[in-house]
This record gives C-alpha cells, structure tokens and sequence, in this order.
C-alpha cells in the first residue's frame, strides 16, 4: 500500500490544462473532490501520489471547482479545463474529479476521472491500494518480450482464431494487461467467448450505439470459437504457467453465458488433461442454471460484475434483457453451494457505492451469497452521464469511501478486499501471500 503523505501544510493545489492539454497549478485554489453531485474538502491522509502507471486527462467544457486559499470558499477555476487522473489497476479511488460541466460539453470516454491536485513537484490522487498483487503493473511488461511471444504463440497456434484475437486486437492494439500476461507465459489467460450480450449497459466498453457520441475503448469478438479452440492454448498455459488462471468472460466481447454450453464443453476438454490451475468466469450472472452446468463440468470461481447492490440502480444502469437481478444473486449462491470461490466485481462510484442504502443492501448481499471476495474497481464512465442516466438527483448522504471500506471490513472479517481474480494457490493457502512476486 502506497504510504500517505501526512506532511501537508495545506492541501494539494487544484490543476488546469489548456486547450492542448499541458498541466499547470493554480496556487490560488486548493484541489478538492467530487462525491456524487457534491463537490468537498478531501482529508489529507486520503491523498497518495499518483501511483506509477496513472494518467492525467483533461476534461473539455469544464471548469474545475477548488477551495480559494484566501477566502477558504469554494470557486471555479476559470484559467482552463478541469483535470483528472486515471489510476492504475489495484488502485481504488476516494473522490472523482470536481467541475462544472459547460452546457455543451462533449460526454467523457469511458475512463474513471478521480480528482487530483499538485503539491510539492507531485501529483496527487485521493486513493489507496486495495490489492498487493503487482501482475498488471506498467513497470512488469517489457513490449518487446510481449511481442516476442505473440511471434511464438502464432506460430504454436497457427490456425487458433481466438489466440490470433489475443494477439492482434487485445496484447498488440489495446495493450490488454491480461492478454499480455498469456503472451509472457504467466498468471491469468483471458479466453473471450461471446460475441453477443442479454445486457445493454449504459458504459459497455465493447459496444456503443451509433446515437451516442462516445466509441467503445475496444472491439467486441466477432466470432463464436469451439470448444476445441479454447482448450488447446489453455491447457498449456494451466499446465506451465505460475499460478495460472484460465478466465472466460472479457472486456472484448458481450455476455459468455450466452455461450454456456461451449465453455462447458472446453471446462471438460480442459480438465481430461490438467487438474492444474484455476477456471475462472467473468460474467453478469444472469443464467444461474448455466452457471450450475458449469460448476459441475468443474468451474472453479465466479466473478459477477454490478454497479450496484440495489435492485433498481442495477436495472438502470445495465438494462437487462430477459434475466432479473434476484437471477444475478442466485448464480452466486449457486457457485458458492458447489464448493467454489465468489467475488463481484464492484464498480466503485464515489457518492453513489457509499450511500447508506448501498452500504445496506452490499451487507445484505454479502450475507445472502456467502461472498467470498469484493474487487473494488473504479468505474469507468462520465460521472454527469451516469447519474442522470439512472436518475439520481441527490447524493448528499454519502458517508465517503474510507468509511466505507471500514465499515465493511468491521462488518465482514473473513471477507477479502481485492482486484483481481485470485488462483487456486492463493484460494487455497494463504491469501494474503503476494504470489505474483515468488
């Protein structure tokens, strides 16, 4: 975990770009956060420097709102555009960024916008590590080994529509840390499966209607691979690979229990040859009763993606077709009575995840499924766009993410904090252990 800097003598100054996107400081306003609607003060010890692997963006058509260092009252910065920062994975942000949004301005693409400030030759971010594991760090890919073993799996697997996927659109084009990973020979191997999606989310990253002004940050798989197809890169990878993962279920494709009975057959060409590793699925949970055929062809964990544990924020933001939230509840209860391990993928939105209603209804949720795990992923969407678009006008009660994760953590001891999808050696033994390390 990143030590806080508690050497403040104020708080961080509030930062501006210009039109072409070069950063300044305005040592007239401090920075402050976004909560919700709510623009407010940041504690200092919730401020960390920006991790390694961060990026700044600036936000066109808004004007940053900071506390004025002589009056001590909240203003707009009117020297240039807002900024924000893009944390890198394993980190969980606290606060968004703090704007007012002009009338015109365009939507933001799908990235998270947490709020940053300047101080002392640094950028600095309102967030905290929630995971150890160092396997989607910048600093651990070397491009030219990557593109090394892209060369040696198209060889390998020279008709494998799905490993030539990996290769071109996700390691070599998107610089998908996953798809990367299986061309290093390590850790967890994505296998995309679904070209089609039962969901029509709001900030699907892989497709976006023609009416809306924002692309997809990727290409959706336009293919249906066999079963034949998946086991033949993934059982090498279970079977060489330090504490390997096989997941089904990307960023690149739509929904892969709508292809149910393919990974049940790949889970079962998979274990005839390897008892090794771990068979994870990222899914939305929708088809319990498919989710139950797959843990009895031998899936190991499930990780259930949701915005919210609130029936009607859920159904607002992904806008399910034909399967209901109690569904999504139920394939978790369905993994965890089959022996497995469950998490759900968390989408953290500060001033919404830490409403007291959301706080209750998580509670509920965790004690309902049994849950095994929370990944607490910052979720990737323009914060005006989203809360409009579910129809939230007030988020004054928010009781901040610190206090959140707190309170969870007093409330469930046993339950593990994360962001990625743990392999058997670490389900197994001790979880705490930095695997990716060893």
């Amino acid at each position: 975990m990143e030590k806080v800097d508690m050497s403040f003598e104020h708080p961080p100054y509030l930062v501006y770009a210009d039109e072409k996107g070069n950063v300044f400081e305005d040592r007239s306003l401090y920075a402050v956060g976004r909560s919700g609607w709510e623009a407010l003060p940041v504690p200092d010890d919730q401020w960390i420097a920006l991790p390694e692997g961060g990026n700044l963006y600036h936000l066109p058509g808004r004007r940053a709102i900071g506390i004025d260092v002589q009056t001590g009252q909240m203003r707009l910065c009117k020297k240039g555009w807002a900024v924000a920062a893009f944390l890198p994975p394993a980190h969980t942000g606290f606060y968004l960024a703090a704007y007012e949004t002009a009338p015109q301005a365009p939507l933001l693409p799908l990235f998270c916008y947490t709020a940053t400030g300047w101080w002392k030759g640094k950028f600095y971010v309102p967030a905290m590590r929630i995971e150890q594991d160092i396997r989607q760090e910048c600093g651990g890919f070397d491009h030219r080994k990557v593109k090394i073993g892209v060369h040696e799996k198209l060889k390998a697997y020279a008709h494998n529509r799905l490993v030539r996927h990996l290769a071109e659109n996700c390691a070599l084009t998107y610089f998908c840390p996953a798809a990367r990973n299986y061309f290093l020979g390590r850790w967890e191997c994505p296998v995309p499966v679904s070209p089609a999606c039962n969901a029509n989310c709001i900030g699907c990253i892989s497709f976006q209607p023609e009416e809306v002004s924002i692309p997809s940050t990727q290409d959706r798989l336009n293919f249906k691979p066999t079963a034949e197809e998946i086991a033949e890169y993934t059982v090498p990878h279970l079977q060489e690979a330090p504490y390997p993962i096989v997941s089904f279920g990307q960023g690149c494709e739509g929904e892969p229990l709508l292809m149910w009975r393919t990974i049940r057959d790949a889970i079962r060409l998979i274990r005839s040859q390897t008892d090794r590793g771990c068979i994870n699925l990222n899914t939305n949970g929708s088809k319990p009763d498919a989710v139950k055929a797959l843990c009895e062809a031998g899936l190991n964990s499930i990780r259930v993606s949701m915005n919210s544990a609130r029936k009607e924020i859920y159904h607002a933001y992904y806008r399910p077709r034909h399967y209901r939230f109690e569904d999504v509840v139920k394939s978790l209860i369905t993994v965890k009575e089959a022996g497995g391990w469950t998490s759900i993928n968390y989408f953290v939105f500060p001033g919404m995840t830490d409403q007291p209603a959301e706080f209750e209804a998580l509670c509920k949720l965790i004690e309902t499924t049994g849950l095994d795990m929370i990944q607490w992923r910052n979720f990737n969407i323009d914060p005006d766009w989203y809360l409009k678009e579910i129809q939230v006008e007030d988020t004054s009660q928010a009781m901040g993410m610190k206090k959140l994760l707190e309170q969870v953590r007093v409330q469930f001891p046993d339950l593990k904090f994360g962001y990625y999808n743990p392999p058997m050696e670490r389900i197994k033994g001790n979880f705490e252990t930095d695997f990716a390390h060893a």
